[in-house]
């Protein structure tokens, strides 16, 4: 998810003022600012410090109906816009008069009744509106236009294209905010898709069973059926631990919620149970003399680890199904692993599966890992800049992911100390050998390991 983000995300800036530029291009500028200011005040808010002067829009009060749009609120909290307001000289005064006008032409607008009827607004929306007021009201008004020329350096292409340039600055501001919610999104999208995936695979083995037992019926009606097919070992279409897997609780609950089948994926089916009656594992369980219920789990703890788990055509399902289980099946397939320990591990008693998140720690750990990695991306780039070894490495070609991977290792060494440092270390130089270039892993641990001593020697890092 971070990898993603950070490849595709925009950078959202203000436009910085010109130096030494013509006419136009400077006087862009001022009406890019006072437009920008005016959103502000259109919406309610103070652009100015001077405690006498007042917004004419103060009067309507909470009756304001442009007041509790998202994008005002994002701009008006923005350290840029804040410290332009501080300065007090953009002469957004000048466009004082045309307020009230322009505020009531909004609210009898086609786009300000579209947009309302909306019960819920996400900033998108509000980009989109304030786009539309900005180009077919607002920079269109003759009172605008009008009390934009009181300015001496007023020129009719530098208005338009100051209004070109605050479009274009909403719209990349839109677009950075979005992806980051997006992004979120799709982080907790990914672990919960990462649990469907934990009980997707737990409640497998019932369905090779039902189709071992489909066989095994269908044998006993054919014509003339063999004295073998008439009577068959059951014991496999018998697992108890099978059968408690079908009727676990747990199990029942998250499958009311989540519905989940394996019906369609017949020909994987199929292929895996072939390849789990050829399998010794499945040959010693049926030719033992007699098993119990801690053999039954063995059996499949067994297969799911040596015939399910790897098999291609379990990879090949779960790809057309979701893009994020080929990267989860190996953590989850040990979940799994260790759920099917815990029913050997009973003794007959009702077994609760693995919860989504260990406990509120846990659950918190992915986004606030993701956040902060966001927040100080630029200052941890920094990090992994001053111990690149030019010698071995060329600093404008390391791969994006391998500066993704340190990003979010510093973050973990930084930000979450009860995590021992030798299991970041190693952690992420796993994740390195997996995702990235077979010299990845020796890269990530020798810079990881020089910015950790370089962190631990400032005070910064006390483990």
């Amino acid at each position: 998810m971070l990898y993603s983000y950070l490849l595709t995300r925009n950078e959202f800036h203000l436009t910085k003022a010109p130096e030494g530029s013509s006419r136009d291009a400077k006087f862009a500028y001022r009406v890019y600012l006072n437009l920008l200011l005016m959103i502000l005040e259109l919406s309610g808010y103070r652009v100015y410090n001077d405690r006498t002067r007042r917004n004419p829009l103060e009067s309507i009060g909470d009756a304001n109906m442009l007041s509790l749009n998202k994008l005002a609120s994002a701009l008006a909290s923005d350290t840029d816009v804040r410290e332009i307001i501080s300065k007090g000289n953009s002469g957004i005064e000048m466009y004082d008069s045309t307020l009230l006008r322009l505020y009531s032409l909004i609210i009898r607008s086609a786009a300000y009744t579209d947009y309302t009827k909306k019960k819920h607004h996400d900033l998108e929306d509000d980009v989109k509106f304030w786009c539309v007021i900005l180009n077919t009201i607002i920079a269109s008004n003759p009172l605008v236009i009008e009390a934009a020329r009181a300015d001496e350096t007023f020129t009719l292409a530098g208005f338009q294209k100051g209004v070109e340039m605050l479009t274009r600055t909403l719209n990349d501001y839109n677009d950075v905010r979005t992806s980051f919610a997006q992004a979120k999104k799709s982080l907790n999208d990914s672990l919960e898709k990462a649990y469907e995936l934990y009980h997707a695979l737990l409640i497998l083995p019932v369905y090779i069973t039902d189709m071992e037992r489909d066989r095994i019926e269908n044998a006993k009606a054919k014509y003339c059926p063999s004295s073998h097919e008439l009577n068959p070992n059951m014991r496999f279409v018998e697992n108890a631990f099978v059968e408690a897997i079908r009727q676990n609780p747990d199990m029942e609950e998250y499958l009311k919620k989540h519905p989940f089948s394996w019906e369609e994926d017949y020909f994987m089916l199929k292929e895996i149970t072939d390849k789990i009656k050829a399998s010794d594992a499945y040959q010693k369980y049926m030719d033992a003399e007699t098993c119990d219920f801690e053999s039954d789990c063995e059996l499949w703890r067994t297969l799911m680890r040596t015939v399910v788990l790897p098999s291609d055509a379990l990879a090949e399902a779960l790809e057309a199904r979701s893009v994020y289980w080929n990267d989860d099946i190996t953590i989850m397939g040990t979940f799994v692993l260790k759920s099917i320990k815990h029913f050997a591990q009973s003794q007959g008693k009702t077994v609760e599966l693995l919860p989504i998140y260990k406990d509120e720690e846990d659950a918190k750990f992915g986004p606030e890992l993701f956040l902060n990695a966001i927040k100080n991306r630029d200052l941890y780039r920094e990090y992994i800049d001053k111990f690149i070894n030019g010698n071995s490495w060329d600093p404008e070609r390391i791969a994006f992911m391998d500066i993704v991977i340190l990003t979010t290792a510093i973050t973990e060494l930084l930000k979450f100390p009860n995590i021992p440092m030798a299991v970041t270390m190693n952690e992420y130089v796993e994740i390195a050998n997996y995702y990235c270039a077979p010299r990845s892993g020796q890269f990530i641990n020798g810079v990881l390991y020089s910015i950790a001593n370089y962190l631990r020697e400032n005070g910064q890092l006390m483990k």
